[in-house]
């Protein structure tokens, strides 16, 4: 065959493939122009037929889409019979090459969830349960409503029975929060329980979140919130601290975080301001730890009285005014020897000038006493010490002042007269600040209460100001008086109270006695004692021949004037009668010079001891003696000394002044207690 034959067959045999792009290009042709048609009129055979599932709302439960020449059921039949119904009315359309049913059955949700989730800038799903109350487009149009212009829905959610009351609004409310949150934030109902998480965009936006969510709608209440601060490029924390307060600056990595610097500031300054102007950020070194580096800078912070600690670039440094001269070494001590890990040592500039305001407080709790502020010098410390601790029985004495230059004039007078009025009281404390001293605190008694002012002005130093505020702790009556007394007389019947001789302190058997003595007169208003403390017992003298001056005849001593009369005592540590209550014993009498030089007269003579031969009598030993017999004698008022001391303890411990008084002197033995009528 010829050459040119076969390749006329050849293309002969080929023509058929060169006609497949031009059928492909029709084919898609067709395709585009007709599948939309194709759709709106499976569409709109099928429209009739949804509009037939109106519901109360007026939106149909129905929903159709035209998937090729397939139609797409969808949505929540009320029952199963109406769900039946309308498939068998799609089956019956022409068109349709068949029905793909989507449709579900309304149920009731428990709980009741729904969740709106930011999938991309401009986009939104939703997801869970919708009420069944409100349509599809209703709620559709609320949410996005709260979204930014142009955000999409995809909306998955099925209608149910069970949604709170007024979900809408709770709807509406977290989907404008989700504008604060990147793409994966997540806002949730359940029940009435409001949840959010996510990554906010940035501090502007995290901080309206904040706000926002501290006023969720009426009959919500707010549940889980995980919220993740945004990174900042320079993280920094700043105290600045003034005579007005203190100003929180810059950046915290977590809520909690800077809660936790609101606390250290308003210790730091108690009646002072808080100024708070922190942000919630991430972007501190993980190697630091948050708590550590607030902790740290407040530590600073109590070494100035004006002037600011800056944390910024993992460096932290402290400038101003310091508090005193030591606090500057101190400062540059806590940058070498307490920094947190990670953080770096920065300057401290730090100026001591003398303090203004000059503070100082005493305060008072029933565990210490505790001196806080400052001091000019140690001078002044002792003395106000020296006006505190006599008072004190058990409670320690916590001195925590420091020594700085400023204070004003008279400072130790006013704290020494002031010392003894807090410590008397249940819980108090004594502020100074310059010339002006304020006392504050609770007073077992009305009465005492009532007297602390006019006390105050009466012991406070010429140009100095002072102010009291005193509430007091009444007990009321809650035994009967017959009761107590009975009780009282059995408690002091087995009670063995002695001093060590020639001593008036109390030792610690008294303490147990005492404190149940106080207890019971707190509980019983009627209850009144007497203290009734004793003199040492009289010493006996040398025999002779023991090394001893020679026995001299005692002089008569002059009567003692006679006692007062004692109340009956119904029970005691050492029983009263009134009839038998002693004379006030005093010291060993000394009698005159007369009447001593005749005694010796009278006596008869001893005969000496041997002397070996040679020796002299010193002539200066009986004249060295007499000193020393009489300092062996005890002070004339212990038995006064040792009362006071427990009336004192019973007045610290809560007893009132009208229900304790001393009694006459009790001899020699434990302390005696009357009970009065």
């Amino acid at each position: 065959m010829p050459l040119p034959d076969v390749f006329a067959q050849g293309l002969r045999s080929a023509g058929w493939l060169a006609g497949l792009p031009a059928l492909a290009l029709i084919w898609a042709s067709a395709t585009l122009y007709a599948a939309p048609q194709i759709a709106e009129t499976l569409e709109a055979a099928g429209a009739r037929v949804a509009a037939g599932t109106a519901t109360a709302t007026g939106e149909p439960w129905l929903r159709l889409e035209a998937r090729g020449r397939d139609l797409a059921a969808e949505g929540e039949a009320p029952d199963v019979g109406e769900r039946e119904t309308v498939l068998a009315k799609l089956a019956a359309l022409e068109g349709p090459r068949r029905i793909v049913s989507e449709v579900g059955l309304v149920e009731t949700a428990t709980p009741f969830q729904w969740a709106a989730i930011r999938t991309g800038t401009a986009r939104v799903a939703l997801e869970g349960s919708r009420p069944v109350e409100i349509g599809r487009r209703a709620l559709e149009a609320r949410i996005t409503g709260a979204l930014a212009p142009g955000t999409y829905l995809d909306d998955t959610a099925r209608a149910a029975r069970g949604a709170p009351p007024d979900f809408a609004s709770a709807a509406a409310f977290l989907a404008a929060r989700l504008s604060g949150l990147a793409k994966g934030g997540r806002a949730a109902v359940s029940d009435t329980v409001l949840n959010l998480s996510g990554e906010a965009l940035d501090v502007p936006a995290y901080e309206a979140l904040r706000a926002a969510l501290a006023n969720p709608p009426a009959g919500f209440s707010i549940g889980r919130i995980e919220i993740v601060p945004p990174a900042v490029a320079q993280f920094r924390f700043s105290v600045e601290k003034s005579a007005r307060g203190i100003v929180l600056d810059g950046f915290a990595p977590s809520a909690a975080d800077r809660e936790a610097a609101l606390r250290a500031a308003a210790e730091a300054v108690p009646g002072g301001t808080v100024q708070d102007r922190l942000l919630t950020a991430r972007g501190l070194d993980p190697a630091i730890d948050p708590k550590a580096l607030i902790g740290f800078a407040f530590k600073l912070a109590e070494l100035i009285q004006t002037g600011t600690v800056t944390f910024a670039e993992d460096t932290i440094a402290v400038t101003g005014d310091a508090i005193d001269a030591q606090a500057i070494p101190d400062a540059a001590a806590l940058m070498r020897e307490a920094r947190p890990a990670g953080v770096k040592p920065g300057s401290v500039t730090l100026a001591a000038r003398p303090l203004s305001p000059y503070r100082v407080v005493i305060r008072r709790t029933p565990e210490a006493v505790t001196l806080t502020g400052h001091l000019p010098d140690d001078a002044t410390r002792e003395r106000v010490l020296a006006a505190l601790r006599p008072r004190l029985f058990r409670e320690p004495v916590v001195d925590r002042t420091r020594l700085a230059d400023g204070a004003p004039p008279d400072l130790g007078t006013a704290l020494a007269a002031a010392a003894p009025l807090v410590v008397n009281l249940a819980i108090g404390e004594v502020a100074v600040s310059d010339r002006a001293l304020t006392l504050t605190g609770e007073s077992l008694y009305r009465e005492a209460a009532a007297r602390l002012p006019d006390r105050l002005a009466e012991a406070l130093p010429a140009g100095w100001t002072g102010q009291a505020a005193i509430s007091a702790r009444q007990p009321a009556e809650t035994r009967d008086p017959a009761a107590c007394r009975a009780e009282a007389a059995a408690m002091l019947d087995r009670a063995s109270l002695r001093f060590p001789a020639g001593s008036a302190t109390l030792g610690p058997a008294f303490y147990p006695v005492l404190d149940s003595l106080a207890g019971l007169a707190k509980v019983c208003p009627t209850l009144r004692i007497a203290v009734s403390a004793p003199a040492d017992p009289a010493k006996p003298k040398p025999a002779p021949g023991e090394g001893a001056a020679p026995t001299e005849t005692p002089p008569t001593p002059m009567a003692a004037p006679p006692a007062p009369e004692a109340p009956a005592a119904t029970g005691s540590a050492q029983k009263s009668d009134p009839k038998e209550s002693p004379a006030k014993p005093a010291a060993k009498p000394h009698p005159a010079p007369e009447t001593h030089a005749a005694a010796k007269k009278a006596e008869p003579a001893k005969p000496a001891a041997a002397k070996p031969a040679g020796t002299k009598t010193n002539p200066t030993q009986k004249t060295e003696k007499k000193p020393k017999e009489a300092a062996d004698d005890p002070p004339l008022d212990l038995p006064r000394l040792r009362a006071q001391a427990v009336i004192e303890y019973l007045l610290q411990a809560g007893v009132r002044p009208d229900q304790i008084s001393a009694g006459p002197d009790a001899p020699a033995g434990p302390v005696a207690f009357a009970l009065l009528p």
